[in-house]
């Protein structure tokens, strides 16, 4: 279906996790303001992204899918958003170098300013008021007026979204993402850190190549650039909807809030209006499973929202838990392999490996991310399939809000510095130390298999 969706008919559809708004007429006059503001993101670019992802599920490339869990309006600065890119370029280097196949690179970012919450209201010291559910639509404050659901927040959104991949396109074309500065990517990132050595000398590695190549002669682009795609949950529907578009190009409709959208564990009903509304447009889709999908739902969804069968279009976003993956995933990649579905399959080890800490703290083991990362490994080593990608919380700022990992965090280090808005993300140590966890299990994987990328044969003269 190529027609875009009216206020009209989105509102009449099935809604979950939506805000409530007090007055109605703000809304429309916010969401007419949207309808006519220039894209975010170009229709060409999610068409280059869903190749880059129709290659990831076709065994020939690797996503890498990661950053904020809630970005803040007040997170929107040069100085973050480089960290972010840092720590994700140092972490794809890793596994590029490793699987030795194009790691395709996207971030959380640029848009992920809502979040769906479990309850609706949150209470302290008996005042109730409603959850913080990001900042596209309320305040983290625990005031009323800051509680309170504001469609004006949505202004915000775009604005700050702009901004963000205005910086992050000067970032990776402007030189930063240059392979010739590897060493300097991490100067501070490795300081003291048990990966600090593996690091420097996977950086000299590269180093050395690069000086090879150059002596031959090479003088690529991809070396000194990258593409860098931006993606979030497409949780807030009148948002959504006001920034869909015809691409001159084609006649057909994009999403140009960013180049991939996903649809949440909680906002997957076949006949709600997530999906209705993500099945209309071209960009490439993210569905997240968790550990009650069936093989069944599996194939309704991918069924619903690509019923052409198109590569690149479905990437399933798996978060089971570490002690249900290596039992539920199976059955589900079956069921959907056995359908003749060629689709991107991407582990997700941070949402079902939520725990409450004894202080009080919401907190992930950077134990149990490794071992759901481990078993989704373990699974597609069984089944032969290509395990596909990494969606991962994370930040580039040193918090102290997962437990473990390369300095030991224990519970009483997470008052330390827990400054998510939301959920736990881990810090730049820990992202990088399970980017060479993931390398380990990509060269193990490649000392079985042949690796399509590399294939080559030598001819006889």
């Amino acid at each position: 279906m190529s027609s875009l969706l009216s206020r009209e008919e989105l509102r009449a559809l099935p809604q979950v996790q939506q805000p409530t708004y007090p007055d109605n007429a703000v809304l429309d006059r916010v969401i007419t303001d949207l309808e006519h503001r220039p894209p975010l993101v170009f229709a060409g670019e999610c068409d280059d992204l869903r190749q880059h992802l129709a290659a990831v599920a076709e065994g020939r490339a690797f996503l890498l899918q990661g950053g904020d869990c809630a970005e803040t309006f007040d997170g929107v600065s040069a100085d973050a958003i480089k960290r972010k890119l840092m720590v994700q370029l140092s972490m794809a280097v890793v596994m590029t170098y490793a699987a030795q196949v194009p790691v395709v690179k996207v971030g959380r970012i640029a848009g992920q300013y809502a979040k769906p919450r479990s309850r609706d209201g949150e209470t302290r010291g008996g005042v109730t008021l409603p959850s913080y559910r990001g900042d596209a639509v309320n305040g983290f404050d625990f005031t009323p007026e800051s509680r309170a659901h504001d469609p004006e927040r949505l202004l915000r959104v775009y604005n700050s979204s702009a901004a963000t991949l205005n910086l992050v396109r000067a970032f990776t074309k402007g030189g930063l993402a240059d392979l010739r500065g590897v060493h300097t990517w991490n100067a501070e990132f490795v300081r003291d850190s048990r990966v600090e050595s593996e690091y420097e000398e996977l950086a000299t590695e590269i180093e050395r190549a690069l000086a090879f190549m150059v002596a031959c002669g090479v003088r690529d682009e991809s070396l000194s650039t990258v593409d860098f795609y931006a993606s979030h949950e497409a949780l807030l529907l009148e948002y959504e909807r006001a920034l869909t578009r015809i691409d001159s190009r084609t006649g057909l409709p994009y999403n140009v809030s960013g180049h991939f959208l996903w649809i949440g564990e909680r906002t997957r009903q076949l006949d709600g209006a997530h999906v209705e509304m993500l099945r209309r447009v071209r960009n490439p889709l993210g569905i997240k499973l968790g550990p009650t999908t069936t093989p069944e739902q599996a194939i309704q969804l991918a069924d619903a929202l690509d019923p052409d069968h198109e590569p690149g279009r479905i990437t399933f976003i798996t978060r089971m838990g570490a002690g249900k993956v290596r039992d539920v995933l199976p059955n589900v990649i079956q069921g959907v392999e056995a359908t003749g579905r060629k689709v991107a399959w991407v582990c997700d080890p941070m949402h079902g490996n939520t725990f409450e800490a004894a202080n009080g703290y919401k907190t992930r083991s950077v134990a149990d991310v490794v071992e759901e990362v481990n078993g989704f490994f373990d699974v597609h080593d069984q089944l032969g399939t290509w395990p596909g990608g990494l969606h991962v919380e994370l930040t580039g700022d040193d918090v102290t809000e997962c437990v473990g990992g390369t300095y030991l965090l224990t519970e009483e280090d997470l008052a330390t510095r827990y400054e998510t808005a939301c959920d736990p993300r881990l810090n730049r140590n820990q992202s990088l130390e399970l980017a060479f966890i993931v390398a380990k299990r990509l060269r193990e994987r490649n000392g079985k298999h042949p690796n399509p990328v590399q294939e080559y044969s030598l001819k006889e003269f």
